[in-house]
């Protein structure tokens, strides 16, 4: 069945605020579940902007007279990642571990607001379901080979960012099956 671009996105979109909310609702001896929710956002938020900036914004920047807001989310893009990035390094203990977090929802929610009442409903209407559909199964199929952690130095347009984005999906996937490893082996002792 056909995937419409704006529902995967708008899906997508939903994960990550359902993981803020979670994350907000945790009081502050709640080390291990922040990390666990931190983790599954870096993830989910490296998964989405690589959809994004290879398959739907180079769409969208095709049909758009003006794509500043195209230009915009990359820019709002290039500093998640740098966010999630450094989020991704640190442990709940440290001193502005929630604050890196408070701040990234905020840059998220932004984000998100303004894609889905400004770029959304253009895109819509100049893409049309057909076009949004090829799209949308486009990124359900790149989902698979993005990468799951942040690169904030690596290009984001094409083509380079489909190049770099592929070596480093491939180095992310190495190490989640390893930390998958490591971790059902150690719940088995």
């Amino acid at each position: 069945m056909a995937t419409d671009a704006i529902v995967l996105l708008k899906e997508d979109h939903k994960k990550v605020q359902q993981l803020f909310k979670r994350f907000e609702g945790l009081g502050p001896n709640a080390s291990k579940t922040k990390k666990e929710i931190a983790d599954k956002i870096v993830e989910e938020l490296s998964v989405h902007s690589g959809i994004e900036e290879q398959i739907f914004y180079p769409a969208a920047r095709e049909v758009l007279e003006d794509d500043s807001m195209v230009l915009e989310d990359l820019e709002e893009h290039h500093i998640m990642k740098w966010t999630l990035s450094e989020l991704h390094g640190m442990r709940p203990e440290d001193e502005r571990f929630d604050a890196k977090v408070k701040v990234l929802t905020e840059l998220v929610r932004h984000h998100i607001e303004e894609e889905e009442q400004d770029l959304f409903p253009t895109l819509r209407q100049l893409l049309g379901r057909r076009r949004l559909q090829e799209i949308g199964d486009a990124m359900k199929e790149a989902k698979k080979f993005v990468p799951t952690r942040p690169h904030p130095r690596a290009p984001d347009t094409p083509p380079l960012n489909v190049i770099a984005g592929a070596t480093a999906a491939v180095a992310d996937k190495v190490i989640d099956l390893t930390k998958d490893v490591v971790r059902k082996a150690t719940r088995g002792s």
